[in-house]
């Protein structure tokens, strides 16, 4: 394991995305508990293309056209629902003071969904491991199958982290219809302006 790759794994983890906005609204809008969880969906999220890039599956979302942009538009669709259902103030993003806990299994399969239909992820990893596997080394696969758990570690704590920090100063947003308003609005367009990043991005 290099500092070079730990390095570089926090500052792609860290950086804002689908799922860090995720996590944080989540502990805005449900408390600790449910940003915990959604940190824990977003990290099974990146499974499948942590899976695809080890296995070499990635490089056909690389040379297929027709699979990248369905999946691609499912993940656009996905984010403008979750834009629409912010600003409706329905699911995981609604705030209020007595609201009652989302169920486990909501928060999970939405956090999921986020990053799983992404296709530049997969396409990332399978350009991001190599790149810390010496050429020829005889125990590759483990190697990235090591590299591969410690980036989820990472993602799941730096989630955690971002989402447990929001539920600390979700009392000072309750009870304050303006700043609500606000923070609805500023997630929504943030879920739009990521859908729409998603849709103009090519292989």
């Amino acid at each position: 394991m290099t500092i070079e790759f730990l390095i570089t794994t926090l500052i792609i983890v860290a950086s804002p995305g689908t799922g860090v906005l995720f996590t944080l609204a989540a502990g805005l809008s449900r408390g600790a508990r449910a940003s915990v969880l959604a940190a824990f969906a977003c990290t099974l999220g990146i499974v499948p293309h942590l899976a695809a890039a080890v296995t070499g599956l990635a490089a056909l979302l690389h040379t297929s056209a027709v699979a990248f942009e369905v999946l691609k538009y499912l993940g656009v669709a996905y984010l403008i629902y979750m834009a629409w259902a912010t600003l409706r103030e329905k699911g995981a993003l609604s705030v209020e003071a007595d609201a009652a806990p989302r169920s486990a299994g909501k928060v999970i399969v939405s956090g999921i969904l986020i990053n799983i239909l992404n296709p530049k992820l997969s396409i990332f990893f399978f350009a991001f491991l190599p790149q810390f596997v010496p050429a020829g080394d005889a125990e590759a696969l483990p190697r990235m199958l090591e590299l591969s758990a410690v980036f989820m570690a990472l993602t799941f704590v730096v989630f955690a982290i971002y989402g447990v920090f929001s539920a600390a100063v979700r009392q000072h947003v309750i009870g304050r219809p303006a700043v609500l308003l606000w923070m609805r609005r500023t997630f929504a367009a943030a879920f739009l302006a990521l859908g729409v990043k998603l849709a103009l991005t090519e292989r």
